[in-house]
């Protein structure tokens, strides 16, 4: 008996209803445990994640534009070009901030008169070359806010393995549309 025909009499021992219905209820199942993977990869990330304003670009930083939907900004509008990456000691405006943010930086800022907290963010932001940026920030509520694309995290105090964690998550991934 020549394969084909074999293969023919299985088929018709499975009605096509139900052979329907199988791969059907299969690609749900599929589907389902596909889900609650990328949930839960997605539940374990750090920070919270905020949604997501657009990369719009202004022609500066006093363009009229949509006010950001957090202190400091995640997304939105944007100046055309970028921050130099590494350690600052004066503030970033905001619109600049969220640029570097698109290009798959990581903003490590501070709120307080703390050489010693400055020191210790230092001594981590010092080890990436590139997409990491550290820089006081005065006026936000938090201590310490980690910023990334559509991510945010504030501490109240120094926590060198959450700081760590939310740069090695985040850094270098490029958010162009």
């Amino acid at each position: 008996m020549a394969r084909d025909e074999r293969h023919a009499r299985a088929r018709r021992r499975i009605p096509r209803r139900q052979r329907t219905a199988i791969v059907v209820t299969a690609a749900v199942l599929v589907s389902i445990v596909v889900g609650y993977f990328a949930y839960r990869a997605q539940a374990n990330l750090p920070g919270v994640q905020l949604p997501d304003q657009g990369n719009l670009h202004i022609a500066s930083a006093d363009s009229p534009h949509v006010p950001y939907n957090s202190d400091p900004p995640t997304s939105g509008p944007h100046l055309p070009y970028i921050a130099p990456w590494g350690v600052h000691t004066r503030p970033i405006g905001l619109e600049l901030q969220v640029h570097n943010l698109e290009d798959g930086g990581v903003l490590v800022q501070y709120n307080c008169e703390c050489p010693d907290l400055v020191a210790k963010l230092k001594a981590i932001v010092q080890r990436y070359d590139k997409h990491v940026i550290l820089a006081p920030y005065h006026g936000m509520k938090p201590k310490i806010a980690l910023t990334a694309w559509t991510r945010i995290d504030t501490l109240e105090a120094f926590d060198e393995a959450r700081v760590t964690r939310f740069i090695e998550t985040y850094r270098g991934i490029d958010h162009h549309k």
